[in-house]
């Protein structure tokens, strides 16, 4: 990994542990002429979230639940192709997992609390209605001569 700019931080002092970072590289689709014929820029990043020690259990289990859909054996997995080098495409990938474990590993948002409307906005809101429909009542011209 050298010239990588990682550590890729999840949320504080929690970063992706480069040991479990698993990469594969093929050919990528996409602009590049006939040098996209010859290299393996396409990256595919791979993160055991089932197996992994780094994350904290609370972290990791919430993870799980939220990652379901997108796992498979309990890997996260996640592709780039849109440079047309290796290497960005590694800084773009790497980028959207850690984005990816920082979204899912969020704490749920508090519970909204019901509030109700203040009696004096109310009465403002119908105060205004009714000077407005007494304006477009004034604007017939059933008095007209």
């Amino acid at each position: 990994m050298d010239g990588m700019s990682g550590p890729y931080v999840i949320r504080g002092s929690v970063a992706l542990p480069e040991a479990e970072l698993m990469w594969r590289f093929s050919r990528s689709s996409g602009p590049g002429g006939q040098h996209v014929n010859t290299t393996d820029s396409q990256v595919e990043l791979r993160f055991d979230l089932g197996g992994t020690g780094s994350l904290p259990e609370v972290w990791k289990q919430r993870a799980l639940q939220r990652l379901a859909p997108r796992l498979v054996d309990g890997v996260v997995s996640v592709r780039a192709s849109e440079h047309r080098s290796q290497w960005r495409n590694r800084e773009a990938a790497a980028v959207r997992l850690a984005a990816l474990l920082a979204e899912a590993t969020a704490p749920p948002p508090k519970p909204r609390r019901p509030t109700r409307i203040p009696r004096g906005i109310n009465e403002r809101r119908l105060r205004e209605k009714k000077q407005r429909a007494d304006v477009k009542r004034g604007r017939s011209g059933r008095d007209w001569g």
